[in-house]
C-alpha cells in the first residue's frame, strides 16, 4: 500500500499515460506491449525507448562487495521510505518498505520509482508477467482443489478472498566455480547365511553386513544460477519451491514491465545472500562427493571446498500474491507468474486426518490377520 503528501518536483517517477486517450497504460502479461484499460490502446515496450537496453551481465562479487561497503550500504534493511511524486494528480507517494512501484492512492495512477539509494545495486534483467491475472486465479483454484485433507469448502472460501497482487520479487542468481577434497569410507554390502528354528521349524536367515573401507578424492562443479529469495516479504520456502524458472525469458530491466504492478527493492544484500548460495552448493557438493566415492553406503568424514570466479546478478521475477483466512488464521500463497506454479499455506481437517488413519489401521490389521493364518 502507499501514503500520499505533498509532491516533491525533484523526486523521480515515471507515468505511461495513453497516446489515444491519455489514461494510465499497464504492462500486459504475456506480450511485449502496454495495454491502456480504458480505450484498448497499446503501445510496444521495445518503443518506449529509441536507445536499446543493455544486456544483462553477471557482476563480479568481490569488487561489487567492496563497493558496497566502501559505500556503507552493506545492510539487509530497507532503504529509508523516500516520497514520491504521482506523474497525474502530483500526490506525494510514499510506498511502504522495500515497494518501489504500484499505485497512487487518490488517482491509481501506476507509479514506477527510481531506487532512492543510487549506490544500491539496480536490478539488471527481469522475468516479465506471463501469467494474467485471471489464469493465476484458475491455477489457484486447482491448486486448492487437489489439496489432500483440507477442509471441505476451502476453495469456495478462499475465493471469497481479495484478489491476487502482483509483485516483482527481488532474487539474487550466484555463478561459482569449485573444486572440494574429501576422505571418508566407501561400505560394500554383503550377506551371510545362518540357520535358526523359531516355532520348532528350522529356518535360514540371511543377514546383510557392509565391509568399509577408507577412501579419498576430489570433486569439481561450475554452479550457474543459484537462486536466492532477496526479499523478507513473502515466505521464503514457498516462494523459492516456486522454480524452476525459465531464464530464457530474462530481459534487460525496463521500467516499462513494472508498470501497473508492485515491486520491492532487496532486503537481503549481496554477501547475506552468498551464504544461502554456499549452503545450496555444500549440499549439491556432498552428493557430488557420495557419488563419487560409490559402492553401497557412504560415510563422508570431511570436505574441504574452494570456491573461485563468483559472480552474480541482480533479478526481478513474477510473482502472484493472494492471502485469505480460514477460522482466525492466515494462510499466503504464492504463484509463480510465468509458468503458473502454486506454493502456499493452507489448513488440515482433522476429521479427514482421523478417518484415513482409522482406515489404514483397518486395512494393516486386515493384512495381518490373513497373514498370521497362513502360518
Amino acid at each position: 500500500m502507499a501514503d500520499a503528501q505533498r509532491a516533491d518536483p525533484t523526486a523521480e517517477t515515471e507515468r505511461f499515460p495513453c497516446a489515444s486517450c491519455g489514461g494510465d497504460m499497464q504492462y500486459e502479461p504475456g506480450t511485449t506491449h502496454l495495454l491502456c484499460p480504458h480505450c484498448g490502446a497499446e503501445e510496444d515496450v521495445e518503443d518506449t525507448d529509441a536507445t536499446p537496453p543493455p544486456l544483462v551481465q553477471e557482476m563480479d562479487y568481490k569488487r561489487a562487495l567492496a563497493g558496497l561497503r566502501q559505500a556503507g550500504d552493506l545492510t539487509s534493511d530497507a532503504p529509508p521510505p523516500a516520497p514520491h511524486p504521482c506523474p497525474n494528480c502530483g500526490a506525494e507517494v510514499i510506498f511502504d518498505g522495500a515497494s518501489r512501484a504500484g499505485a497512487c492512492p487518490y488517482c491509481g495512477t501506476p507509479v514506477v520509482a527510481e531506487t532512492s539509494a543510487p549506490h544500491r545495486i539496480q536490478p539488471q534483467g527481469l522475468i516479465p508477467f506471463a501469467l494474467a491475472e485471471r489464469a493465476a486465479q484458475q491455477a489457484m483454484r486447482q491448486w486448492l482443489g487437489k489439496l489432500w485433507f483440507a477442509p471441505n469448502g476451502l476453495q469456495q472460501h478462499a475465493r471469497k478472498a481479495g484478489g491476487l497482487r502482483g509483485v516483482y520479487v527481488p532474487f539474487w542468481t550466484f555463478d561459482a566455480a569449485t573444486r572440494s577434497t574429501y576422505s571418508g569410507q566407501r561400505g560394500t554390502d554383503y550377506t551371510v547365511s545362518r540357520t535358526v528354528r523359531r516355532n520348532g521349524k528350522t529356518q535360514v536367515i540371511r543377514q546383510r553386513k557392509t565391509r568399509w573401507r577408507s577412501v579419498a578424492g576430489t570433486v569439481a562443479r561450475r554452479f550457474d544460477d543459484l537462486f536466492v529469495l532477496a526479499s523478507r516479504s513473502l515466505p521464503k520456502g514457498d516462494t523459492e519451491a516456486l522454480a524452476p524458472w525459465e531464464l530464457g525469458a530474462v530481459t534487460p530491466y525496463r521500467n516499462d514491465f513494472l508498470a501497473g504492478f508492485n515491486s520491492e527493492a532487496y532486503r537481503v544484500d549481496p554477501e547475506e545472500g552468498f551464504e544461502d548460495a554456499r549452503e545450496q552448493m555444500a549440499r549439491q557438493i556432498r552428493r557430488d562427493v557420495r557419488r563419487d566415492i560409490g559402492g553401497d553406503r557412504q560415510r563422508i568424514h570431511r570436505v574441504d571446498t574452494d570456491i573461485r570466479d563468483v559472480t552474480f546478478k541482480h533479478i526481478l521475477l513474477p510473482v502472484w500474491v493472494a492471502a485469505y483466512s480460514y477460522r482466525g488464521t492466515r494462510y499466503q500463497v504464492v504463484i509463480n507468474g510465468q509458468t503458473g506454479r502454486v506454493q502456499g499455506g493452507r489448513p488440515w481437517s482433522i476429521i479427514k486426518i482421523a478417518a484415513a488413519l482409522l482406515f489404514a489401521a483397518v486395512i494393516i490389521g486386515t493384512i495381518g490377520y490373513f497373514a498370521s493364518q497362513n502360518q
